[in-house]
């Protein structure tokens, strides 16, 4: 072989070699050059020493050599090997995956005081990185990362889990120079352009990616109510992840609307801090979906669902004055959006356009926009809403003049009276209740018995044999003489009362004597005297005065008398709402009166919006308490794997030993099933009693209801009676 084919070969492995290899090589990557060199003297000795003449320094060489040359490049580097991407699962070399299999719990405290001391980033990026696995813990990535922490235990899970969530946002904000609480999206926005945020940007995006990921896995309310009470302080940070902060939106949105316990609260309240520091970037979307949602809550209604709906209504209601004038926008278009439903209900007149105007959903929508307007109506940026909204409840309620939907018309004119006492405008709704008692189905005795009692706050519309019973022709009446008194008694201290109260005491007095029952012809009588003497209290001091109707000062006509509320309609409408407070306790099971003031958050006292006021043993307690559970993301398939089918290898042992009694015990068990499926039926389609003391005995006796017997011929028969003995005997 020539000396420049032997150069050519030996740079030729030479540059492989430079190629595979990273600059500090290993002791038996430098044996294997040795190795090379003496293959090389073997097969061309003069060449070999031609080098060893020209070039000793390429032949003497040792391997402390190279290990200097390795070790100097780590210790360059400037991090301990195998610290953060053990943890991470990154690309690692294979002899080093069976040590980083396990997190203890040991490894979790020794970041945790590192971090505690002084934000050491080192440990906070294995923190983080940490939080990272058990978030994804039994994602099918098919990766590293999901094998290298198989062996986790919820311990270790929960450990991090309340470590990560106690301490990264204090040491974010350390590290990034932040005030311990608070901030809004200027802050951000100013943070962004220094260098701090360009070094460690990548672990609030982490920390903000991985609770969200987690969020999305887990099950428990009080996991999920903890997690995001301890994200809430660092929701400032979503203003730099506009693709995060919509997730999060999302996410939120969905645990407020179907959570349950005390989550809803800790969403909204997560919701609201997200709105009152990221500002006009999510509020639009924000308003959108809590509306969505609450009309997705609110299309059925019933008893037990009331107290939800209005917990959601308020929530609406204090989200919207977080910004008075998008939140106006908003409103126009929704309200806006219901003239339109109105409308076309006007115009077509058809039963599919009334339905759509006569259902909870838009009833529901109506209730939130009084409520808006009568928390935020003193506002000059929401007061004009006012007059739209009044048009359309006063629209719904003539649609349909029909007894049927006097619920629904006493619901119109309970907000529209809402609207008059919030706004101190005049809303006719006199009219509306006198239509009512001019109805024959109000004025002629009950034809349909006394009837069950009819909770008007949960029906809009009720039958044609309801309209007969006597318990439905004394709850509209009640419910008129109520809201008729409480519309007088606004303007019980005005100086036009007496104008104001003529006609309506006038067609009271035409009711008195039209109607055939002497109970309502009692109670209107009773109205039209308070009405009278409250028209007398009036006139003895608008008679000592001498200004115009039209002057200012006629606004402040009695208006110390009405700070006190002595006059006669006031002391008599106090009466009238203990009466109606008892009635609907009577229609419940329990005393707790569902109205305006369940769950006003701003009638609670103030308190720092990031719970600073919270102590760290507290924080812990708490994240200790929802933790304390050994639930892993999916650990079912990936732990405990060997152990169920070793659980089940045994099952499988059983069933072959005890096959034939398997079998028996399987039909037996049919055969049981069968006979409460006739049961059940039997129950269905049995005749019907109307006697309530019949029903609450069947179904506190169901032995009795062996008389039932099917169509079937008498082999069903005998065979029915005798397994349901078999079954009695077995209870």
């Amino acid at each position: 072989m020539g000396e420049e084919d032997s150069v050519e070969t030996l740079e030729y492995e030479m540059s492989e070699e430079e190629e595979e290899e990273d600059p500090g090589m290993s002791s038996g990557k430098a044996g294997e050059h040795k190795e090379q060199l003496q293959r090389l003297a073997e097969k061309d000795p003069e060449f070999y020493e031609f080098l060893k003449e020209h070039d000793k320094e390429l032949l003497e060489f040792d391997d402390e050599d190279v290990d200097e040359s390795a070790g100097s490049v780590l210790e360059d580097d400037g991090e301990i090997p195998g610290d953060d991407d053990e943890i991470m699962g990154h690309d690692v070399d294979e002899e080093k995956k069976p040590t980083a299999k396990t997190i203890t719990t040991a490894m979790v405290d020794s970041w945790c005081n590192s971090i505690r001391e002084s934000p050491k980033v080192g440990a906070t990026r294995s923190l983080l990185r940490a939080f990272r696995c058990a978030s994804h813990y039994g994602d099918d990535e098919g990766d590293e990362s999901a094998a290298k922490l198989r062996t986790m235990t919820s311990t270790v899970f929960n450990k991090i889990m309340i470590s990560v969530l106690t301490e990264m946002d204090g040491v974010l904000r350390k590290l990034l120079k932040l005030p311990a609480s608070g901030g809004k999206k200027e802050t951000i926005m100013e943070l962004m352009l220094t260098r701090q945020w360009k070094n460690y940007s990548h672990m609030v995006k982490s920390y903000l990616g991985n609770a969200l990921h987690i969020l999305n896995q887990m099950t428990d309310t009080d996991m999920i109510s903890f997690t995001l009470r301890r994200l809430k302080s660092s929701s400032l940070f979503l203003a730099a992840f506009p693709s995060l902060l919509r997730r999060y939106i999302k996410v939120v949105l969905h645990f407020w609307g179907t959570g349950g316990g005390a989550l809803p609260v800790v969403s909204f309240l997560f919701l609201r801090d997200i709105c009152i520091r990221v500002g006009l970037d999510c509020l639009d979307e924000c308003f959108k979906g809590v509306y969505k949602a609450y009309i997705m809550n609110c299309q059925f209604v019933n008893a037990t669902k009331l107290q939800h709906i209005q917990f959601l209504r308020n929530c609406v209601i204090e989200l919207l004055g977080v910004d008075l004038r998008t939140a106006y926008q908003h409103a126009f278009v929704y309200i806006r959006q219901l003239g339109m439903i109105l409308h076309k209900a006007l115009t077509m007149k058809t039963k599919d356009a009334f339905r759509k105007v006569y259902e909870w959903k838009f009833m529901n929508c109506l209730e939130l926009w009084t409520g808006a307007i009568c928390a935020y109506g003193a506002e000059a940026d929401f007061q004009p809403l006012a007059y739209p909204l009044t048009q359309v409840m006063s629209g719904v309620a003539r649609l349909v003049p029909s007894a049927r939907y006097f619920p629904l018309r006493l619901r119109c004119i309970r907000m529209l009276n809402r609207i008059a006492v919030s706004t101190g405008t005049f809303i006719p709704v006199s009219m509306l209740l006198l239509d009512m008692l001019e109805m024959k189905e109000l004025n002629r005795p009950p034809t349909g018995g006394i009837g069950k009692a009819v909770d008007l706050r949960t029906i809009i519309k009720v039958n044609k044999q309801t309209i007969k019973t006597r318990a439905f022709q004394e709850e509209c009446v009640y419910s008129v003489i109520e809201e008729l008194a409480e519309h007088l008694a606004q303007w019980s201290y005005s100086v036009a009362f007496f104008e104001l109260a003529f006609i309506p005491s006038v067609r009271l007095r035409s009711f008195c004597k039209s109607t055939k029952v002497e109970r309502f012809r009692k109670e209107m009588r009773h109205l039209v005297r308070q009405i009278n003497a409250n028209s007398e209290f009036v006139n003895q001091r608008r008679s000592s005065v001498s200004f115009l109707p039209s002057d200012p000062a006629a606004s402040s006509f009695l208006e110390d008398e009405k700070k006190l509320g002595t006059s006669p309609l006031s002391q008599y409408v106090l009466k009238l709402r203990q009466r109606a407070q008892q009635r609907s306790e009577s229609l419940t099971e329990s005393s707790v009166l569902v109205g305006e003031r369940s769950s006003v958050f701003r009638k609670m006292p103030g308190k720092d919006e990031t719970e600073s006021d919270e102590d760290d043993d507290t924080v812990h307690e708490q994240g200790a308490a929802a933790f304390s559970s050994s639930w892993l993301p999916r650990s079912d398939s990936k732990i405990m794997h060997s152990k169920e089918e070793e659980v089940q290898k045994k099952k499988k042992k059983k069933r072959k030993k005890n096959e034939k009694t398997d079998e028996l015990e399987g039909a037996e068990a049919l055969e049981e099933d069968v006979v409460e499926d006739l049961v059940m039926s039997s129950d269905e389609e049995g005749p019907s009693s109307d006697d309530d003391n019949t029903e609450t005995l069947s179904r506190r006796n169901p032995s009795k209801k062996q008389k039932w017997k099917p169509s079937a011929g008498k082999n069903s028969c005998s065979n029915s009676r005798k397994s349901w003995k078999r079954k009695k005997t077995k209870t």
